[in-house]
C-alpha cells in the first residue's frame, strides 16, 4: 500500500546535518499519525553523506550518478514518490521539519500547493540580501500571477497530481511555482521558521541573482513561444529592420535638408548593422523552429536515467 505522505529531500554534501534532520523528521511525522516515506536524493555527494544515509531508517535512498543540481535531484525524488502528498525541504537544517504539519493543515483547505515563507530570513541584512530578495520575488510573482513572498523556499507541500505534466530540467526549481501556476494549480503560502545554516557553506552566492533573471527570461520565452519560436525572433527581426529603416531615413533627411554628408554621421553604419541583426534574428528563428520540430521526435530523459546503478 502506498503511503499518504512522501518527504523528498535533495542532499549534496550535507553529512553534518543528515542525522539531526532525519531524527527531527521522524519525530514530526510520528506525531501526525499518517503513513509516510522519506526519500533522500544523494546528488553526487563527495563527503560522508552516502554512508550516514545508509544508517538512517526508515528511508529510501536514491543516489545519482553525479552532481546534477537541485532541479534534477528534486525531479527524481518527486517522480519516485508514491504518496498522494509530497513535501519537499532542504537538507541543511535551514527549514524546520516541525513546520510540516502546518503545511498539511493549509493543504487540507483545498489548495494544491502550500509554500513556506521565510518572513524573517534577512532581517539583519536588509540592504545586501533582503531588498534584492524582495524585488526578485515581486518580479517572479507578477510574472506568474501568484502573490508569493518567497519563491525560493524549498519547504513546500504538493498534491502529487500537480506534477503529472511537469518535466524538471535546468534550474527550473527556482520558478517551479510559476510553472505550476501556468497549469492552473491553486497555490497558498504560510509563514515558516528559518534557521541560518550551521554546517558548511551555502551553495548559492551573488551569481544566483543573475541566474534568477535569466531563468525568468527563459520562463517567459518557453511559456509563450516554446512551440512558436519564429514569432519571437520574427518580432525581434521586425524591430531591428524598423530601426534600420529609421536610421536610413534620418540619414537621407540630414543629407538633403541639413547638408550633412553621409560620412559625417554614424547612421550608415547603424543602418547596415540593424539590417544585419534583423537577418540574424530571422535565421535564429528558422533554426529554433527546426530544433523544436526535431525535438518532438525525441522524448525527455526519464528520472531513472539519472539514478546511479550498482554497476555504474
Amino acid at each position: 500500500m502506498n503511503p499518504e505522505l512522501s518527504i523528498v529531500i535533495p542532499l549534496h554534501n550535507e553529512a553534518a546535518s543528515v542525522r539531526e534532520l532525519h531524527a527531527r523528521i521522524i519525530n514530526t511525522l510520528g506525531s501526525i499519525g499518517r503513513s509516510f516515506e522519506i526519500i533522500y536524493i544523494d546528488d553526487g555527494s563527495t563527503d560522508e553523506t552516502a554512508g550516514i544515509l545508509g544508517a538512517c531508517a526508515p528511508c529510501r535512498i536514491i543516489r545519482l550518478k553525479r552532481n546534477y543540481g537541485q532541479t534534477i535531484a528534486l525531479g527524481v525524488g518527486v517522480h519516485s514518490a508514491r504518496g498522494a502528498i509530497i513535501v519537499t525541504l532542504d537538507g541543511d537544517l535551514e527549514n524546520h521539519p516541525e513546520d510540516i504539519p502546518l503545511l498539511l493543515e493549509k493543504l487540507a483547505e483545498g489548495h494544491d500547493v502550500v509554500s513556506g515563507w521565510r518572513a524573517d530570513r534577512w532581517s539583519g541584512r536588509r540592504i545586501t540580501r533582503r531588498i534584492p530578495s524582495r524585488l526578485a520575488n515581486t518580479m517572479i510573482s507578477r510574472l506568474c500571477g501568484v502573490p508569493i513572498h518567497d519563491m525560493g523556499c524549498t519547504l513546500k507541500a504538493y498534491r502529487a497530481s500537480v506534477f503529472e505534466h511537469i518535466t524538471f530540467s535546468g534550474d527550473m526549481h527556482r520558478l517551479l511555482l510559476a510553472y505550476l501556476a501556468r497549469h492552473g494549480v491553486k497555490i497558498a503560502e504560510i509563514p515558516v521558521r528559518f534557521s541560518p545554516r550551521r554546517h558548511g557553506t551555502s551553495h548559492y552566492g551573488i551569481g544566483r541573482v543573475f541566474d534568477t533573471v535569466t531563468d525568468m527570461l527563459a520562463f517567459t520565452f518557453f511559456e509563450h513561444y516554446h512551440n512558436k519560436p519564429m514569432q519571437f525572433f520574427g518580432k525581434a527581426a521586425f524591430l531591428s529592420f524598423a530601426a534600420s529603416l529609421a536610421a536610413f531615413l534620418w540619414m537621407l533627411w540630414l543629407k538633403f535638408f541639413a547638408g550633412a554628408s553621409f560620412i559625417q554621421t554614424p547612421l550608415p553604419i547603424l543602418t547596415v548593422s540593424f539590417a544585419v541583426i534583423g537577418i540574424q534574428f530571422l535565421l535564429l528563428g528558422l533554426i529554433a523552429e527546426l530544433i523544436y520540430r526535431l525535438s518532438l521526435r525525441n522524448q525527455a530523459p526519464s528520472p531513472a536515467d539519472y539514478i546511479k546503478r550498482p554497476t555504474d
